[in-house]
């Protein structure tokens, strides 16, 4: 990719488009993706471990924030029906591809928008918004964006995050601290914790 990030805006490399297929949660997935986004090749070890801890209520509504080309929401969706799903991504690509795949693992009611966090997102009431936040960006990105979340949340509403533990896991946790009353690690493997953080 050079120079180019998945969280570019418009991706300029040739799509090279492919399938994967994923077994999530139990059941059998499958994802078109494309060259410039996240994790093109398979579903990645941290995405994979946020996927199996989220506590998906029954009903409400659902963020995935930075969906990528959307196993997160598409999960969701498919597990809990009657949530209000909503997936956003800065990345055009990746737009486009969760939509698609959203119609190729059968989910006709999902929202799916462009924009750059939470610019395109005016709702307050969310009871979970799930979160492969992209580290890369720099903790000048990513600490106002997680914060910002908090806004967007229902009282008791939760945020859910996955990160690489050598890449700042304690000091993200004691940040969350500083904005949410409580936050707890609901699983860790493969080098990742899962953060729980209450708003």
């Amino acid at each position: 990719m050079g120079h180019e990030h998945y969280f570019s805006s418009q991706p300029t490399s040739e799509p090279d488009t492919r399938e994967i297929t994923a077994t999530l949660r139990g059941r059998d997935y499958r994802f078109v993706t494309q060259a410039g986004v996240f994790s093109r090749s398979r579903i990645d070890r941290g995405t994979r471990l946020l996927i199996d801890a989220l506590r998906l209520p029954e009903y409400g509504r659902v963020l995935d924030l930075g969906c990528g080309y959307g196993p997160v929401g598409i999960v969701a969706a498919r597990e809990q029906p009657q949530l209000e799903v909503v997936m956003v991504d800065i990345n055009q690509r990746a737009v486009e591809l969760a939509r698609a795949n959203a119609r190729l693992n059968g989910i006709s009611k999902i929202d799916v928008r462009h924009g750059e966090d939470f610019s395109v997102i005016p709702e307050q009431d969310f009871v979970l918004i799930a979160t492969n936040p992209p580290i890369r960006a720099g903790k000048q990105v990513i600490y106002p964006l997680l914060a910002e979340a908090k806004d967007h949340l229902l009282p008791g509403g939760i945020l859910c995050l996955v990160i690489r533990t050598k890449q700042g896991a304690n000091s993200l946790q004691k940040y969350l601290l500083t904005i949410y009353p409580r936050v707890q690690t609901i699983a860790k493997g493969g080098g990742y914790r899962v953060f729980a953080a209450y708003a």
